[in-house]
């Protein structure tokens, strides 16, 4: 019943249909961001990433201290991954189930080919638009 509405849907209007869809995944991305990642500690590693950065345009004539500083670097982007991945494999199971499920209802539409296009650009458009509502890191 479900994906005879969503292929209904898909092929009465297949743009609309993958830029709602791409805004719903968005968004259900950004929701679980809000409530599982650790934002302050998020917030923390990327303005020592930014002093690190400076700090490592400072040294350019020492490649010891460069060193040591992008030792730092890697050390902070490694707690970062970290601190990403529960969220990732909090969505990742539902967006593997329904990448899909789209794909097969836009197969024979007008954008079939293009569909993913569509898709990448409104969801990069509506993460960013999200992560700013949700003061996402």
């Amino acid at each position: 019943m479900v994906i005879e509405f969503i292929q209904s849907f898909a092929h009465s209007s297949p743009k609309t249909f993958v830029i709602l869809a791409s805004i719903l995944v968005s968004l259900f991305i950004s929701i679980v961001n809000y409530f599982v990642l650790n934002k302050e500690r998020m917030r923390e590693i990327k303005v020592r990433q930014k002093a690190l950065q400076e700090e490592m345009k400072n040294h350019k004539d020492n490649p010891q201290k460069i060193m040591e500083l992008q030792k730092e670097m890697f050390s902070h982007m490694g707690e970062s991954f970290k601190h990403s991945m529960k969220p990732m494999l909090i969505t990742f199971i539902p967006i593997i189930i329904f990448f899909p499920i789209v794909r097969s209802a836009l197969i024979d539409t007008a954008i079939g080919g293009s569909w993913f296009w569509w898709y990448l650009v409104t969801s990069l458009i509506a993460s960013m638009i999200f992560r700013k509502l949700f003061k996402l890191p």
